[in-house]
């Protein structure tokens, strides 16, 4: 069993990695996806319906494909950017990009909260696009970016552990080798337990985050 407790802490560092990884890309590339997304809509100071369609087709079609395939369909890719597509930073490309797609329409649906007066008060006093995005979009809109972070952390979880069925590592690996492979039911057990901790710390520390963000709560 000490060698069990060993490839947990091994396995809980290649889940970090990978979840790590994946969240990084999610929100230099989710974010600004997201923005783009809500900027480019109608009625807003740059709207371009062909960006805003092409943009939103492309999130709608990454979020609609299982990332079980997305890993599969992705393997090209992963071997060309890599020149492999074993272990933990293999398998976060697959996860990077799964995390891209969730997290920039929980950016767009953040930022379609904040009160459109606002907006229109900062161009009726001559606020230039980008120091509206910088100075009123994002700073009214953080409370609901941190709530849509913590539910892409969450899910990017729950991704690394499906990567270990491609050999991706981290704790879903050390639950299929030893709990299913070889019938340890404890293993599966402890490593389910350890999984549900994990989670419920990350949700914890966002919602603390996001309630201290949020200025509605502080009226």
């Amino acid at each position: 069993m000490g060698d069990f407790w060993l490839d947990l802490t091994v396995a809980f560092g290649e889940t970090f990695q990978m979840v790590s990884i994946a969240t990084l890309c999610a929100i230099v590339g989710g974010l600004p996806l997201g923005l783009l997304i809500f900027v480019t809509d109608r009625n807003l100071f740059w709207q371009n319906r062909a960006v805003y369609l092409s943009s939103t087709i492309l999130v709608n079609i990454i979020r609609s494909i299982p990332f079980v395939i997305l890993l599969v369909l992705l393997l090209p890719l992963t071997q060309i950017l890599l020149g492999n597509t074993i272990g933990p930073v293999a398998a976060s490309v697959p996860m990077s990009v799964a995390a891209m797609a969730f997290y920039a329409r929980l950016v767009d649906s953040a930022l379609r909260e904040v009160d459109p007066g606002i907006v229109e008060a900062a161009e009726a006093f001559g606020a230039s696009p980008m120091r509206i995005i910088a100075t009123v979009l994002l700073p009214e809109a953080k409370a609901g970016l941190l709530r849509g972070l913590t539910i892409t952390l969450v899910s990017l979880i729950g991704y690394s552990a499906m990567a270990g069925i491609l050999g991706g590592g981290g704790v879903g690996d050390l639950a299929i080798r030893f709990g299913y492979y070889r019938y340890e039911t404890q293993v599966m057990v402890v490593t389910v337990v350890a999984l549900v901790i994990l989670v419920q710390v990350v949700q914890m520390l966002g919602d603390w985050f996001a309630k201290r963000a949020d200025k509605r709560d502080r009226r």
